[in-house]
């Protein structure tokens, strides 16, 4: 089996490489390989679209690869692979994103990205840290994973799901604040599940498992 960790330019991927393969090699889930090109986004068995930064500039490297999107459109959509969107990447899976501009996303979740706004005004913006997760309904991938275990957040926007079936967990933050989304073969976590230490690297053996 093979998972790719698309490379478009939208981050440092070298500790979410390193926790990938430490879970396939722990799972037995083969191999883990970090790419740019569209012919191994087409033979993957498993996609993983992370991101840092703006969505508009995300979306527009991702865009900007014309065949690599194209590849991951066909992967996803078609054939139904796996797929893990982390951060920025789980956020390119909305209809829209309203950071600085407004922009279309992937159009896998029904939600809009908007700016996080807490009900307490001293609350600061981006929300950074470490946050307790609250489950909303069960998922393959949070097995062993519990209400109250921690997960580690940067970001200043967040996803407003409408389809209230699409939400899988979300935080406390001055208000909601969507953690995980996901629908048929599709999963995002708004945190950073390679730096999350126990609960991020038990989510990631439970994806690398998952056969949806």
């Amino acid at each position: 089996m093979l998972t790719v960790l698309i490379d478009y330019a939208a981050g440092n991927l070298h500790s979410a490489e390193k926790a990938f393969q430490r879970m396939a090699a722990e799972t037995g889930a083969g191999e883990v390989l970090v790419s740019d090109r569209a012919e191994d986004v087409a033979r993957a068995d498993r996609i993983v679209l992370p991101g840092d930064g703006a969505f508009p500039a995300c979306m527009a490297e991702l865009k900007g690869e014309k065949a690599v999107f194209e590849a991951l459109c066909e992967a996803v959509e078609v054939k139904g692979r796996p797929f893990l969107g982390i951060c920025v990447g789980m956020q390119l899976m909305a209809r829209l994103g309203h950071e600085y501009e407004t922009v279309e996303g992937l159009g896998w979740i029904d939600g809009e990205v908007r700016r996080i706004a807490p009900s307490d005004p001293s609350m600061k913006v981006p929300h950074m840290g470490w946050n307790d997760l609250v489950i909303d309904r069960p998922h393959p991938v949070l097995n062993g994973i519990a209400t109250g275990e921690h997960a580690y957040f940067v970001h200043s926007y967040q996803m407003v799901v409408d389809d209230p079936s699409q939400l899988i967990a979300h935080c406390d933050y001055g208000g909601p604040v969507t953690a995980i989304v996901g629908r048929d073969t599709m999963v995002g976590t708004q945190f950073h599940p390679e730096k999350s230490q126990a609960t991020g690297l038990k989510l990631i053996a439970n994806w690398l498992k998952w056969h949806p």
